[in-house]
């Protein structure tokens, strides 16, 4: 038998830079962009937050447009509660 250990051919790590301050982006921070997208944008519907920081993703996903409008939705829907955001996405 054959068992796959992830769902998703990509495991991305998301890092946020808040005040200069870089860590991993909170899982319900993540869960919020995935929902919004589950029916709206299909670019990203091949993703699945895993934990603080960890997301995996599918080939089509763009590491850097995922990155570009992860940091769109964070600042302007007030989850970083007024403090701009920079992501970063990178491979792991």
């Amino acid at each position: 038998m054959l068992y796959f250990f992830g769902m998703f051919a990509r495991k991305l790590q998301i890092d946020i830079v808040m005040d200069g301050e870089t860590r991993p982006c909170p899982l319900e921070w993540l869960d919020s962009f995935a929902m919004r997208n589950f029916t709206r944008a299909a670019d990203f519907d091949d993703t699945l937050p895993t934990g603080d920081g960890r997301m995996e993703a599918g080939l089509r996903v763009d590491p850097k447009r995922l990155g570009e409008a992860l940091e769109e939705w964070f600042n302007s829907r007030g989850i970083s509660k007024g403090k701009t955001v920079r992501v970063e996405v990178r491979e792991v």
